[in-house]
């Protein structure tokens, strides 16, 4: 029924260490102590000289910081927007029509007359744009 080399009784005893492997309690594998992941992140990557140099710097910036001045209320106009930022910078490039005239003709499987017009098309199939500088005149 088995092949000579596997015993079934090694067979049962794989099994039952594998089972015995998954049942083991969370709680005891990694226990939990009163600090949290960001205490222990700097308790092993900051000395006691680097919290010192941190809190001077601190300080510094705090010192060299100036209030906002009140007066000031129109914040967007010198505030930068997608919108702002594209038309200030990339300008347009002009892409010009071409106009075209189609001459009256036959149209279909069953020739259909379809009468002369006029369509127009752009130059470009995408809207172009300017590096920042390289056109200084609007369009």
């Amino acid at each position: 029924m088995y092949p000579s080399s596997i015993n079934p009784w090694s067979l049962v005893l794989i099994g039952v260490l594998l089972i015995s492997g998954c049942s083991t309690d969370k709680d005891q594998l990694i226990p939990h102590g009163p600090q949290n992941m960001v205490d222990i992140w700097d308790a092993n990557t900051r000395s006691a000289s680097q919290n010192a140099v941190d809190r001077q710097l601190h300080d510094a910036r705090v010192s060299l910081r100036r209030p906002t001045d009140e007066s000031f209320t129109d914040a967007a106009s010198y505030s930068r927007t997608a919108q702002t930022e594209i038309f200030s910078q990339f300008k347009r490039l002009p892409n010009p029509d071409l106009v075209m005239y189609v001459f009256p003709h036959l149209a279909g499987i069953d020739p259909v007359p379809v009468p002369g017009y006029s369509t127009v098309f752009p130059f470009y199939q995408r809207v172009q744009y300017a590096l920042p500088g390289e056109r200084t005149e609007d369009y």
